[in-house]
């Protein structure tokens, strides 16, 4: 299954960290990799809640939660033909402040081809979000 997983160190508690991954309706303004959001379903993250997401570059997607504890991680997936992308979430802490792992996979019979003709973007997107998260996080 093709995938990749990115792990960064930011100086700010996890609460705060939390605070900026679970606030997605807010991505568009904090991470450039994203264009808009526009979550489907009222209140809080919560299994089964969706949103709306546009990436530069990519097609519109609708992201559903699958897992989530809250103020710990959250994995959604996005569903196209032949292909389900996973996304997970996981704040953690650390010795420095907090430990933030973001990962995604890509399965289904079309997963190999998408990945080959995504994944170097895709890494890209990955860190710039992590990036994106630490500088909002730390105040920055």
């Amino acid at each position: 299954m093709p995938g990749l997983e990115n792990t960064s160190t930011i100086e700010a508690r996890p609460d705060q960290v939390w605070a900026v991954v679970a606030d997605v309706e807010r991505w568009p303004e904090r991470i450039p990799t994203v264009d808009s959001v526009q979550r489907l379903d009222p209140g809080p993250l919560a299994v089964g809640s969706r949103t709306r997401l546009k990436q530069p570059k990519l097609s519109e997607a609708v992201w559903t939660v699958t897992e989530l504890t809250e103020g710990v991680s959250y994995t959604w997936e996005s569903k196209a033909p032949g292909v389900t992308v996973v996304a997970t979430h996981v704040v953690e802490p650390h010795p420095s402040g907090t430990k933030l792992t973001l990962s995604l996979t890509v399965r289904g019979p079309l997963a190999g081809l998408g990945w080959l003709l995504t994944r170097k973007m895709t890494e890209q997107y990955v860190a710039t979000e992590a990036a994106s998260i630490k500088k909002v996080a730390e105040g920055s």
